[in-house]
């Protein structure tokens, strides 16, 4: 019987072959763990007697939930992180470094056919560089940190297989909430997902990160894609091919279920409050006002993200009802946007341009909505209380749909200000 993805992985990373279902014991090629949950994952470490990491070179510490720090308390946590790196050897990235997951993405330890694991959910983004990735807790991060090993039950996995090609003014957020809305929340638990088709192959590879951030979303252990061209270009970018090995799905695998869609007259999409898959297409919305418009998060703080949001913009202001905030996911990003002037455009029409971080997104600081305020968003959660007041409502939408907004003071369809 043929494999997925995800079960040849585990396969080649535990020594023998294994479908789903088995328990597995596989080693990891990389472990990172971010400013949320680091300080938690170091306590456990040391209790459980770690004196050195397995491997330093496969261990990265970063600083993005709460960079700078907005308060003393997390001063301190951020200095116990810095402490740690420099002690045992791993590599820290600290303030302005950018998202934890942007950070792997571009630091060329990520690629097809690796295992790894950070202590936060997204970390299924990298399923879309062919990877297997997934988030952990603390205290697994803990020994993983010492052993380098960490266990699995091989989740089944789902095919979905995405029909045709987006049409012009629809994007890959557009794409995942409508699926997230038809898998929903938890129809995908402990799943790994293999997102396929000739409309995920059309998609750049910022595009595919966007699609396999939110696979948890629907409750999935992972989200994997197939590594093509444009995969090993992105390695080639900012890494090594010769050190990674492409994996693809055997033509018989055994799939729990194959789910098909034609997308090629999908609508932009948006997620209401206060979940993620209570999805309705954005033309139901439009019209109502907002107060703030995000852009950023490892879901779309990309620079494609941010020169999709720069071309709707234009030459225009932002209303003066909105506050419009702006995150790059990377610092390498925030240097690119202004190089291409993109950074230059969104502050003259309006926008606050923040630290490359997750603030806006968590509720950390940077942008906590007042009581009862309505915030579009590019960020992957909306759930009651994310941004940092449990009284706000955070819609979820594309860059164009959040710059649309932002310029109207609305939900507005984006295609309005397509050329």
């Amino acid at each position: 019987m043929g494999q997925t993805i995800i079960e040849k992985i585990l396969s080649n990373k535990s020594g023998c072959k294994v479908y789903a279902g088995s328990i597995v014991v596989a080693d990891v090629d990389f472990i990172m763990g971010q400013d949320g949950t680091s300080p938690l994952a170091i306590r456990a470490f040391r209790d459980m007697g770690g004196s050195r990491l397995f491997d330093p070179s496969k261990v990265a510490l970063v600083i993005d939930h709460s960079a700078p720090s907005p308060s003393e308390g997390v001063s301190n946590l951020h200095h116990a992180m810095r402490e740690f790196a420099r002690k045992t050897g791993c590599r820290l990235y600290d303030i302005g470094d950018g998202v934890c997951h942007q950070v792997m993405l571009e630091s060329g330890r990520v690629g097809p056919g690796c295992l790894v694991i950070g202590a936060d959910s997204h970390t299924c983004t990298y399923g879309a560089l062919n990877a297997f990735a997934t988030g952990v807790g603390s205290t697994d991060l803990a020994a993983a940190l010492i052993s380098g090993k960490m266990w699995f039950k091989v989740p089944p996995t789902i095919k979905i297989v995405c029909h045709g090609r987006l049409p012009k003014g629809t994007y890959s957020k557009d794409l995942i909430l409508y699926l997230i809305g038809q898998v929903s929340a938890d129809g995908a638990t402990y799943r790994a997902v293999e997102f396929t088709g000739e409309a995920i192959d059309a998609l750049s590879m910022e595009a595919r990160f966007t699609i396999s951030n939110m696979a948890i979303e629907m409750g999935a252990k992972a989200g994997l894609m197939k590594a093509d061209e444009k995969t090993m270009a992105w390695i080639d970018r900012y890494g090594s091919c010769r050190s990674f090995e492409p994996v693809e799905a055997d033509p018989d695998a055994d799939y729990e279920c194959v789910w098909e869609y034609d997308v090629s007259s999908l609508e932009p999409q948006v997620a209401k409050p206060h979940r993620v898959d209570n999805v309705v297409p954005l033309a139901e919305l439009a019209g109502m006002p907002i107060d703030q418009a995000v852009i950023g998060t490892c879901t779309n703080g990309r620079l494609e993200d941010l020169r999709i949001a720069c071309d709707i913009i234009g030459e225009r202001h932002i209303s003066p009802d909105v506050r419009f905030i702006v995150a790059p996911a990377s610092r390498n990003i925030y240097l690119q946007a202004l190089k291409e002037g993109i950074l230059e455009k969104l502050v003259r029409a309006g926008a606050a341009v923040v630290t490359p971080g997750c603030g806006p997104c968590v509720g950390t600081h940077n942008g906590v909505p007042s009581d009862g305020e309505k915030v579009i968003s590019t960020a992957n959660r909306n759930f009651k209380g994310r941004m940092g007041n449990s009284t706000a409502e955070i819609y979820l939408a594309s860059p164009a749909a959040v710059a649309a907004a932002a310029l109207t003071g609305k939900i507005t369809d984006p295609q309005e200000f397509i050329k």
